[in-house]
């Protein structure tokens, strides 16, 4: 049984960064008429407590999203981001966290579609009951989400945005993302992809942003945010990345943008720094 739970970090830099993007990547998808579907792989619980539970535990969001909450000097596309979080709390108070699929659904239109995995048995079914009322528009599916996107690509409205987060607690996670993607563009190859992945010290993680390069024969971008120094044991996360195929137009020039800004914001210690490489043909 896995033993991740998202609420530890809910909120934390890693969540801002990939979220920051996902706002982005929706605002332009769904410019276009044409229904989108986008399919989240481990889509955890859908809406974190920052006030009880995991979350206080390490409180990881105190340098995440809270470092924003009160910031009056947000470039747009964070900006945008935080209206999402500042949406699930009403009252002006940060008191929870919204999740990849909570942000997703409210950013899709009613043409959208979204669909969601979660392996995890106790998230699962809490997810679950967070878009019961949404069924039209949301399908849950209890199970693996790296298998699953076999059985749902390509999408009948051959527009989509697939998001790839596991948690990497297990070895087999990092080599399961690189085949999730290489199968995913055989069968898709026109999809929109974000890969989230942790920097840590460790090989697999070191080695994963070139394997993935390695499996997209198509345009992509590669960002990635060092909030801190590695550990000099080698444990805990000191950043994060996304690797996104086939990024829609402005992307790129919109996280470029915003990322030195997004460094300092974020920064734990003076070796903070962002890494940005794409390929565009």
């Amino acid at each position: 049984m896995l033993s991740y739970r998202h609420g530890f970090h809910a909120g934390n830099h890693a969540d801002v960064l990939k979220h920051v993007a996902l706002v982005a990547l929706l605002r332009i998808l769904t410019r276009k008429d044409k229904p989108l579907v986008v399919l989240d792989t481990h889509a955890g619980a859908g809406m974190y407590s920052l006030e009880q539970g995991f979350a206080v535990k390490n409180a990881e969001f105190r340098d995440g999203i809270a470092r924003l909450w009160e910031r009056n000097d947000l470039p747009a596309p964070v900006a945008d981001y935080l209206d999402q979080v500042r949406a699930v709390n009403a009252d002006g108070v940060l008191r929870q966290y919204p999740g990849s699929p909570r942000i997703a659904l409210e950013l899709l239109r009613p043409q959208d579609r979204l669909r969601l995995f979660e392996l995890h048995s106790t998230e699962g079914p809490i997810l679950a009951q967070q878009f019961a009322r949404d069924s039209r528009r949301v399908t849950v599916t209890a199970g693996d989400g790296f298998a699953g996107l076999k059985a749902v690509l390509p999408p009948p409205s051959r527009r989509g945005l697939v998001l790839i987060d596991p948690s990497y607690e297990l070895a087999s996670d990092y080599r399961a993302v690189v085949t999730a993607l290489r199968d995913g563009l055989r069968r898709f190859a026109t999809g929109t992809y974000a890969v989230w992945y942790p920097l840590l010290q460790r090989r697999e993680s070191i080695e994963l942003p070139d394997k993935l390069r390695l499996a997209a024969n198509v345009d992509w971008l590669d960002v990635a945010l060092q909030v801190k120094a590695p550990s000099p044991a080698g444990l805990g996360l000191h950043g994060s990345g996304l690797f996104i195929v086939n990024p829609p137009w402005k992307l790129s020039e919109q996280l470029l943008g915003i990322m030195p800004w997004l460094t300092s914001a974020l920064a734990q210690d003076a070796t903070a720094e962002f890494r940005f490489d794409a390929r565009e043909t």
